[in-house]
Order: structure tokens, then C-alpha cells, then sequence
């Protein structure tokens, strides 16, 4: 591909990938064909922001996820410093960090594969309907992820330039104070360059030298960025940093057990839709994943840390929490990348040589293909048999995904030259990684085609209405306030089962409104079934209905309803 071309390719995908995150960008993000966004916690994680912006002040009540997503928020503050406060200036944040990705996913792809591999990696990236719907949604993960995919970038600069590793560590550690669940790509980061370290030094290879120094580098920026960040943000804040992220975000959550592993590894391909809805490319990803593995010593840091990235990931997710649909869009990036360095490869008819392996080598590739194939066959049969999740919570999609992963691997054990010339010798690679390159794009532009079909933004028009019925500086009770508040002057008090606005919540009289859902049921936002908001109306018999808002949140009907807890004579609308 000429320099003029690949300019032209780069141009044209751009303008399709910014036109799909512009274009409606009010709209509801999607529940019909649903990548996990809940619209109303947009506007309680940019809480902190908008308090900054509208009332001089980080922090006018007990909800803080600035101690969560601090790079976030400064982010968010500073959209709407420029551009005022507002559901799509919120959302300016997610987009540009999107755009982001798609450029730093480029430049890591052409340094280490060639245009061909970069632009095949932003064909994909730019027009992944998960990605884009995520990149039009003002919530933390786009901006982690954009975070890492530099990170990754500036990895695959370093091999020419040592020094662009100290990027990669301070963008790396940006991910981290964006959301610290990106504590296991630091993780794959600094165990890349601690084992090129141990390794140049073990062989007294020189040809290793120049990974040493990306290494050290790398590690530098790593310790540097985390320094400062922890004598300016994290020590002085040591007891609200450490309840946001350990005791609320961790120790909360999942239980801890080996049987909690081993069912939280079960729905990795099934739990969510995300590795379904990209099953192309996830095949794509796992054969390159593995032919990176195979030729492991010899393969470039960037690619070694892809791999990480990938299986450093999802034991992450084994850990912590494998059932949440935001979890899962830190891995497109990554997947996209394999996949296109898979189809730059077929596409140009070269492959990377890889020694015959040996029986302790052939075992370690069957370990990794184990997961692997169980991911893309349970991916694939998600959609297929589970027409029911909560009846039957994924039993026949992980018998029968754990069958064809089991099958896969025996083969590669017994057969391993068979299974090599089965996923990489084929006579017509050229035309199988067009074939696949067209049907992506095609899946991807009817998904989003689909999504504008139905789309609404019934959710910004629920907060307008609001505004226009409550004065500035009302307080609003309740988690939906935070998420209608982008659009008015209202002050919204979280409250959260444990945390936020909680211990007081019953005594909170000089918030004479709390809003929440009465359909599908009162409370629904409070999904653990804790009975939080029922809780707080029941201190309230006298309470009265002032309006409902047609609001979308299921694929059934959803309305707000705005409850005065201590109804007088007074009016609620503006004179």
C-alpha cells in the first residue's frame, strides 16, 4: 500500500468512525440490541465535574467517584468548563477518547506490521458497533481503554526508540487513575519488561539490548507517574481513595471462593454479548494469539503484550467479575489488533516463522488454546442457544463450548502439524482475509444501521422537562437524579446501597423531591435488590407523585417518577 493511499484509507475511515460517534450523539444508548451501557449512571460519574463547573466546588456531598476516575473527571470538568454542561458535552469526553484509540491503534499496528495491518486494525476499531456505542456514552471505560491503547502504542514505538517507553508507563498509569481496573494492563506492562530484564540478563544476549532499554524505560515511566500521583492525589486522599476502590469496588462485590473462579470463568463467552457481537474478529484474535505464543521468544514487545493484555485480562475478570457487559470493552482494542495482524499477514501472503514445537512447548500452547477456544465457541453459541438467560443461566452453551474446546485441543495435541496448516497455510489467504474484512465491516455497518432505526432520546427530553419544572439548586434524592441531571441546575444527592449519600439518607429533609423508576418497578435502579428507595418513601407516608418521565432503560416500558416526599401548598413549577 503507497503512502498516498494508505493516507486516503486512514481519511476515509476516520471521517465514517467520527461521523458514527457524532451523528445523534443525545440519543439513548442502545437497549434493544444492548451493549451494557445504563444510561443513568452517566451522570453520577461525572458527578464531581459538574459540581465543579455549576457550583465552584469538587465536592458538595457524600458521592465522590472523582477518588475513582480522577483523570476522568478532569477530563469532564474541563468539556464543560468549554463547552457548558450537558448530556452531549458530557459525552464529548468518551468520543474524543475513542478517536484516540483508533489513532494510537494505527500507528502501533503500522510500527510493527505495516499500513496494511494499521489500516485493516482502524477499519474495525473505527466501526465496532460495541465500540462506538461505548465511545458515545459519557462513562469511564472509553477513556481507560483509549488510555491503554497508547500505552500499547507507544510499547510498539519503543522498539525503535527506547524512550517512547517512559509514554507508555505514564499512559498506562493514566488508565489506571481513569479506573483502576486497569490495574491488570499495568500488570501485563511491567511483566513484559521485567521478564525482557530477566531474560537479556540470564542469556547475555545482545540482540536483546534494545528491549532491555524499552524495558527500563517503560518501568521508569511506571514508577515516575505513580510517584507523583501518589504524593499529590492518593496519599493525601488515603482513606476516600481506598474505601472507592478497594471497599466499594472490590471487597463488595464478588465472593472469593474456587467456586466463584470457576463459574465466573464459565461465563466469560456468555454472560455478555460484546465477544458475540465481534465473533469474526475474536476468531480472528485467538488464531494470531496464538501464533504470537508459538513463536513467543521471538515475537516484538508489542506483540508479547497483546497477548498479556488478553489473557492477563480475562483472569481478571476470572477474579473479580465476569458478568458485567462494561468489562468486556477493554479487550476490542486488543482483539482488533491481533486480528488485523492476523489479516495484514494473509493479506500481503507472509507469515512469521516458527520453530517445530517441542513436547513441553506443545503443552503450553494447548493450555492457552484451551481458554481460547472455549471463549470463541461459547461466543458463537451465546446467541444460538441461550434464548433465555435467566431461565436457564448458560448451562447448554458452556457444556457444549467446554465439549468443542476439549475436542480443539486434543487435536492440537495429537495433530499439532495438521491444526498449524488447518488455521495458517491455506491456499487462498489473500481471498479468506478479504472475505473477512468485508463481512466485519458489513456486521458492524448493520448493527449501527439497525441502532438508528430505533433510536430515541426520550432520556435527554426526561431531563429538560425537569429542569424546566424544578428551580436551580433543588435538591433531588436519589440515584436517577444524578442521571437527569445533565441537562439542568438540579442539585441530585446519590444514594447508594452502602455508600453515597447513605447513612443519612433518612433524615434528608431539606431534599424535598427523590426520583427514581416506577416501572418496571419503584427502586429499579438500585439492582441488588436491597429495597433502598422503597426504603426511604416508607419514612414518607404523606408523599405524593409530581410528574413522570418516559425514560429508556429495558427493552419494556421504562418512566421515572419525580415524588415530593413532604407535599405542601407550594407550586413546583417556575413562575
Amino acid at each position: 500500500m503507497s503512502r498516498r493511499t494508505f493516507a486516503s484509507v486512514l481519511t476515509a475511515i476516520f471521517a465514517v468512525g467520527l461521523f458514527m460517534r457524532v451523528a445523534w450523539l443525545r440519543a439513548d444508548p442502545p437497549v434493544a440490541d444492548s451493549v451494557g451501557i445504563v444510561w443513568h449512571d452517566e451522570g453520577a460519574w461525572v458527578h464531581n465535574a459538574r459540581n465543579r463547573a455549576l457550583w465552584g466546588a469538587w465536592r458538595t456531598d457524600a458521592w465522590n467517584p472523582v477518588f475513582v476516575a480522577p483523570v476522568f473527571t478532569a477530563l469532564e470538568y474541563a468539556s464543560f468548563e468549554t463547552f457548558g454542561v450537558g448530556l452531549w458535552q458530557a459525552r464529548v469526553v468518551p468520543l474524543v477518547s475513542g478517536l484516540v484509540a483508533i489513532i494510537a491503534l494505527v500507528i502501533g499496528l503500522k510500527t510493527i506490521a505495516g499500513r496494511e495491518a494499521a489500516a485493516i486494525g482502524a477499519a474495525v476499531l473505527a466501526t465496532t458497533y460495541a465500540f462506538v456505542m461505548w465511545n458515545r456514552a459519557a462513562l469511564m471505560e472509553s477513556t481507560m481503554t483509549a488510555a491503554m491503547v497508547v500505552a500499547w502504542a507507544a510499547y510498539a514505538r519503543g522498539s525503535r526508540d527506547a524512550r517512547w517507553g517512559a509514554i507508555a508507563g505514564v499512559a498506562a498509569a493514566g488508565a489506571w487513575f481513569t479506573k483502576a481496573a486497569a490495574a491488570f494492563f499495568v500488570a501485563a506492562l511491567a511483566l513484559d519488561a521485567g521478564l525482557a530484564i530477566i531474560r537479556a540478563w540470564r542469556a547475555d544476549a545482545p540482540d536483546r539490548r534494545a528491549d532491555t532499554r524499552l524495558a527500563w524505560w517503560t518501568l521508569a515511566g511506571l514508577a515516575i507517574t505513580f510517584a507523583i500521583a501518589g504524593t499529590l492525589f492518593v496519599l493525601p486522599h488515603w482513606a476516600d481513595y481506598r474505601f472507592y476502590n478497594w471497599q466499594m469496588s472490590v471487597t463488595r462485590k464478588p465472593a472469593y471462593t474456587l467456586h466463584a473462579f470457576a463459574e465466573r470463568a464459565s461465563w466469560l463467552p456468555v454472560a455478555e454479548g460484546i465477544l458475540s457481537r465481534m465473533w469474526l474478529v475474536l476468531v480472528a484474535a485467538a488464531i494470531g494469539l496464538a501464533g504470537i505464543v508459538r513463536r513467543w521468544r521471538d515475537a516484538k514487545p508489542a506483540e508479547r503484550l497483546l497477548v498479556l493484555w488478553v489473557l492477563i485480562g480475562f483472569a481478571e475478570l476470572v477474579v473479580h467479575d465476569s458478568s458485567n457487559e462494561r468489562r468486556y470493552v477493554m479487550f476490542i482494542p486488543a482483539l482488533t489488533a491481533l486480528a488485523a495482524l492476523l489479516a495484514a499477514r494473509a493479506w500481503t501472503n507472509t507469515s512469521a516463522s516458527a520453530p517445530e514445537p517441542d513436547g513441553r512447548a506443545r503443552v503450553a500452547r494447548a493450555l492457552i488454546s484451551l481458554p481460547l477456544a472455549y471463549i470463541v465457541a461459547g461466543s458463537l453459541l451465546r446467541p444460538l442457544v441461550v434464548a433465555d438467560i435467566d431461565a436457564n443461566p448458560y448451562r447448554i452453551a458452556v457444556r457444549l463450548a467446554a465439549a468443542i474446546a476439549v475436542l480443539w485441543t486434543t487435536l492440537q495435541l495429537w495433530k499439532p502439524r495438521w491444526t498449524t496448516s488447518l488455521v495458517s497455510t491455506a491456499s487462498a489467504r489473500a481471498r479468506v482475509a478479504a472475505m473477512w474484512l468485508i463481512l466485519v465491516l458489513s456486521w458492524n455497518a448493520f448493527e449501527y444501521v439497525r441502532w438508528t432505526q430505533h433510536r430515541s432520546d426520550v432520556n435527554y427530553e426526561a431531563s429538560v422537562a425537569l429542569g424546566r419544572l424544578l428551580p436551580p439548586g433543588t435538591i433531588v434524592q436519589g440515584k436517577l437524579a444524578n442521571g437527569l441531571a445533565l441537562d439542568n441546575r438540579i442539585r441530585p444527592l446519590f444514594v447508594g446501597n452502602g455508600f453515597g449519600n447513605y447513612d443519612d439518607r433518612l433524615q434528608r429533609d431539606d431534599a424535598r423531591y427523590i426520583l427514581t423508576y416506577d416501572l418496571p418497578r419503584i427502586g429499579y435502579e438500585s439492582s441488588d435488590g436491597s429495597g433502598l428507595i422503597q426504603g426511604i418513601l416508607d419514612r414518607y407516608p404523606r408523599r405524593r407523585v409530581v410528574a413522570t418521565f418516559t425514560v429508556d432503560e429495558t427493552p419494556d416500558p421504562d418512566r421515572a417518577v419525580l415524588i415530593d416526599k413532604m407535599p405542601t401548598d407550594e407550586p413546583h413549577a417556575r413562575d
